[in-house]
């Protein structure tokens, strides 16, 4: 199995002294590369959380809300200020159902989770 399938398409190495090395400095650039990940989403982190995001909902009698505050409107809220962040990094537990402030935590990366304050604030209605 190892001649015929593991070996051919590199997904196992024969152990070799030469490839024990190749190994080894494989794995020593895989761990440069995360350092350097975890080293740019600290970074991102202390940008983010200075950011405050304020939503404007419709909400009705009691501040109730009319619908809820999902990730997808934080992360519109995000991009706006100049974070493109995709949705799914928004660890938003269940929708927000009430005006208030919320910290949420953005998960930038697994062991890097920043939080950011939403604003939820009821629209103002004109009185044209």
């Amino acid at each position: 199995y190892a001649l015929n399938y593991l070996i051919p398409k590199k997904y196992a190495y024969a152990a070799l002294a030469g490839n024990l090395r190749a190994i080894e400095d494989e794995k020593k650039l895989i761990n440069k590369r995360r350092a350097k990940e975890v080293a740019a989403a600290n970074e991102l982190a202390t940008a983010i959380e200075n950011v405050k995001i304020e939503i404007t909902v419709q909400a009705g009698e009691e501040d109730k809300l009319f619908g809820s505050v999902t990730s997808q409107m934080i992360a519109e809220g995000l991009k706006e200020k100049g974070f493109d962040l995709d949705k799914r990094s928004i660890a938003l537990h269940e929708p927000i159902k009430a005006l208030g402030i919320y910290d949420v935590p953005v998960k930038l990366h697994s062991s890097v989770i920043a939080k950011i304050k939403v604003f939820v604030v009821k629209e103002q209605k004109d009185s044209d």
